[in-house]
């Protein structure tokens, strides 16, 4: 690629990330808006005995008794020096809370990630173009895992492995033992997913002349699926990957809380709670920026996968 064409798509792709900031920035600024309740109100709590003077006091010191636009506009150019804000509620700033409880949602959507990918391409490459009651049961299973919500899934496991079985702990984040069922509660309904579409995309390329002419090279049936079929297939996979790793942040929340675990899932729930805006506009640009991330990582995938698109 020359330069011209690589400043332009390099241009492009930093154009297409500010506005998707900003446009998640304005979305939640505009929910937040739209809750019903006053913001000092619940900063104080339901049991405060602060006069109307000093909730005045307070609104002034947070810009809150300015119009609506001007504290968008206040906001927008806080986030151009790179000031998140402080939290209403904590008293602290956003940056700081989010970095304080970014490792332990990284941690399970990683492991939960992994976890999806080894199964998917397991239950793919064992079952396409197998027999039919065989891709049948698989198909069947992977149904059940996409549409049970993952709360259930976590209840479910909590129920069995915890409280029946003892054998991982009920709640926290004391050890790996603890990462074990929040992750299997957030992969499972990712691996249905991802499993259908990848089964789809080897029995497409099991069809094609290459694969024909690899076995009849000698190549066992196996050997065909992992070196020449998983490769053709794994484009629409990454594809897949790549927009539910952006979403896991909003699994991360029901599974962080199901299992009383700290994150980045129970600190939205929490501003959210309190009408925090600072703070939940915070997260919403940090899902904002890992999604625009990710998209990017995608698209530098496609090139190794596929050799034919360096040649653009």
């Amino acid at each position: 690629m020359t330069p011209g064409p690589l400043f332009r798509a390099v241009a492009k792709r930093l154009a297409g990330a500010v506005a998707v900031l900003l446009g998640a920035a304005t979305v939640a600024f505009t929910a937040l808006q739209l809750i019903p309740g006053d913001p000092v109100t619940v900063m104080l709590g339901p049991g405060t005995a602060a006069t109307p003077e000093i909730k005045a006091q307070i609104r002034e010191n947070y810009g809150l008794d300015q119009p609506v636009a001007l504290q968008y506009l206040h906001y927008l150019g806080n986030l151009l020096q790179g000031d998140l804000g402080e939290s209403y509620q904590l008293q602290r700033p956003v940056a700081g809370l989010i970095g304080d409880q970014l490792w332990p949602t990284v941690q399970l959507a990683l492991a939960a990630l992994a976890l999806a990918v080894v199964l998917a391409v397991t239950a793919a490459v064992a079952t396409a173009g197998r027999r039919p009651a065989l891709r049948a049961v698989a198909t069947l299973l992977e149904l059940l895992t996409v549409s049970s919500p993952p709360y259930w899934i976590g209840i479910l496991l909590l129920t069995a492995f915890s409280f029946q079985l003892r054998i991982f702990p009920v709640a926290g984040d004391q050890d790996l033992s603890a990462l074990v069922l929040p992750a299997v509660t957030l992969a499972l309904p990712l691996t249905g997913v991802l499993a259908q579409v990848l089964r789809e995309g080897l029995e497409a390329a099991l069809g094609q002349p290459f694969a024909v002419t690899a076995r009849s090279r000698g190549l066992s049936v196996t050997a065909v699926r992992l070196k020449h079929a998983l490769r053709h297939a794994a484009v629409p996979l990454v594809t897949l990957v790549g927009w539910l790793t952006g979403s896991l942040l909003g699994g991360a929340v029901l599974v962080e809380t199901v299992f009383a675990r700290p994150g980045i899932g129970a600190l939205t729930l929490q501003g959210t709670t309190n009408k925090d805006m600072p703070l939940v506009i915070g997260v919403v640009l940090l899902s904002a920026f890992v999604f625009v991330l990710l998209s990017t990582l995608v698209d530098l995938l496609y090139t190794v996968i596929d050799p034919r698109l360096r040649t653009g």
